[in-house]
């Protein structure tokens, strides 16, 4: 917040608060109005109205923010919107797929492509285009949607939460109002619902806050993303490749895809877990270098770069789920730990936990009691739903790859004969940022000059990219990566892992310089296309993602 004493804040009441309209969130909130529908149809009391649901989303336009492979299990959305083939935007149903593997110069196709790998009956989707759909749904029912607006701070009340305060806009880089200055709202409501995808800033605060914690901590994967317009007849439309194996070596968990749409686009891109050993691995330069590939190579040959993005994905699973409800609030999708990491898709489970929260929701406003003991219907929900069978049997999944490739893949098929449980069951696991190497050297910087440049056709450097993520930020607002203490940065981060933020970001935010003869962290936050990599991944966890003035980050246009 700036430095703005006896800021005055207009107070706005609802009935339920849903920060992120994804798919989890505007699920909840057609499911909701829904349910409110019928009620007020069946003249039920207490009264209850549409209009006082808000749904809160930072990007500049609804699907802004929306990024994801993306391949879609329908089965979330039938469930919501019965009719959805007849008027959602689906690129394409999947038409074939297979599976890879990887040399440097060679592919080699599976014999049979895995289970979780077979997408027959799915669909090729922009989750931005969807998204955009949803919320047509969801104000057709008199929701009030709001973008360009982030919660920037939870209301607590007791133990549990009351809304949150949004941001102020029109504050400069050093916390002072400008003349377009605007105080942030104080957004009340009786149930707020906590809709933020991976590593949500109020998420990751309310799980800290109150020791909401699962299990096992939550681990990620950072997923690189282009589109690209290619010549005809280089791939069919609904045809899916998934790969393994180069440019990631063994002791890397992930992978890359390709996948047909129409009008000869193509969506490709590569997954890679955040808890690599070698602290200047550069998942972005990974990448570039995966698309020189002769299989994708070929593909890609005479085409051209649409869009770019970058997002991290939530891997954990079943025993990394935080508790997901609280006085006055709930936590859902991929914030909820809800993504299968086998099949890598989470867009469905997103939907059917937003529809599980309305229902909760519903019931708890029907009895005018939304305490948490309440609310704790929505993970026994959870419990009874489709969505424990899949999550249950996959919930040491991704644990088991922590050695490496070759032994994950043999643990995963044990667990796959085990319902799940493999060689232990719980699997435990550590933070993905206690996995680096120290390097151990000098207080000397590493000659930039070797980074990864791209030959600007097939492979390009960070800031092209960046371009094509269409991000945009106000210049002169407070940096909204807030890192705690700089001084590490220079000294014995440089020594001990060689500046790992430099690597890990997929958007050139961060680059060491000399400043007077020393080491010094330079943040070029108007790059940042808010995939979270940084909150996750650095060493000693001192970098805090905040959200920055509404309506700044990328625009998935079309992703």
């Amino acid at each position: 917040m700036p430095d703005t004493p006896n800021v005055i804040r207009e107070q706005l009441e609802a009935d339920v608060l849903i920060i992120g309209a994804g798919p989890g969130g505007l699920s909840c909130a057609l499911h909701l109005a829904k349910l409110i529908e019928t009620h007020t149809e069946a003249k039920k009391s207490p009264a209850l109205s549409a209009e006082n649901i808000y749904v809160l989303e930072k990007g500049r336009e609804i699907g802004a923010h929306q990024l994801s492979g993306a391949i879609m299990d329908p089965r979330g959305l039938r469930e919501l919107v019965p009719d959805f083939e007849k008027t959602a935007p689906l690129d394409t149903p999947v038409t074939g797929d297979a599976a890879y593997y990887f040399t440097e110069s060679s592919s080699y196709k599976l014999p049979i492509t895995p289970p979780p790998l077979q997408n027959h009956g799915n669909y090729v989707v922009s989750l931005n285009k969807l998204v955009k759909w949803l919320g047509g749904l969801v104000e057709k029912k008199g929701v009030n949607l709001f973008t360009q607006f982030a919660g920037r701070e939870l209301l607590y009340d007791k133990n549990g939460i009351a809304g949150v305060l949004t941001e102020d806009k029109g504050v400069d880089k050093n916390g002072k109002p400008k003349d377009n200055f605007t105080p942030g709202y104080e957004l009340r409501a009786k149930v707020t619902v906590l809709a933020e995808g991976p590593r949500g800033s109020l998420t990751k605060e309310l799980v800290s806050k109150l020791k909401l914690d699962g299990l096992n901590p939550q681990v990620y994967g950072l997923g690189i993303k282009e589109l690209w317009d290619v010549q005809p007849g280089k791939i069919a439309a609904g045809y899916v490749a998934h790969t393994l194996g180069w440019p990631l070596s063994s002791d890397l968990y992930g992978g890359g895809w390709v996948y047909g749409l129409q009008n000869n686009r193509v969506s490709l891109g590569m997954v890679v877990a955040l808890e690599y050993h070698d602290p200047l691995f550069d998942p972005h330069e990974a990448f570039q270098r995966y698309k020189t590939h002769p299989f994708v190579r070929n593909i890609l040959d005479g085409g051209k770069l649409i869009r770019y993005g970058a997002k991290t994905v939530p891997y954990g699973g079943w025993y990394s789920m935080p508790r997901s409800y609280v006085d006055g609030g709930l936590i859902i999708g991929d914030s909820a730990s809800l993504l299968n990491s086998q099949r890598l898709k989470g867009i469905h489970t997103a939907i059917k936990s937003g529809m599980l929260a309305a229902e909760t929701i519903y019931e708890a406003l029907c009895a005018s009691d939304t305490s948490a003991k309440t609310l704790s219907a929505y993970p026994q929900k959870i419990e009874a739903s489709w969505i424990k069978k899949e999550l249950w049997e996959v919930r040491n999944f991704h644990q088991a790859f922590h050695g490496g490739l070759y032994s994950g893949l043999v643990q995963a098929g044990l667990q796959f004969v085990t319902g799940g449980r493999g060689l232990s069951d719980p699997l435990l696991s550590e933070p993905g940022y206690q996995e680096y190497s120290k390097l151990h050297r000098s207080r000397t910087l590493l000659d930039q000059s070797t980074r990864f440049k791209g030959d600007g056709k097939l492979t390009f450097d960070r800031l092209t990219d960046v371009y094509h993520s269409g991000t945009r930020h106000e210049e002169d607002q407070p940096c909204h990566l807030v890192v705690l203490e700089p001084n590490i940065c220079g000294d014995r981060c440089v020594r001990e892992y060689g500046n790992p933020c430099q690597y890990f970001c997929p958007a050139a935010v961060y680059e060491m310089v000399t400043e007077k003869g020393e080491p010094k962290l330079k943040i070029n936050a108007s790059n940042c296309v808010h995939c979270k990599t940084c909150d996750i991944a650095d060493p000693y966890q001192i970098i805090n993602w905040v959200p920055p003035e509404g309506g700044g980050g990328p625009n998935y246009e079309g992703m």
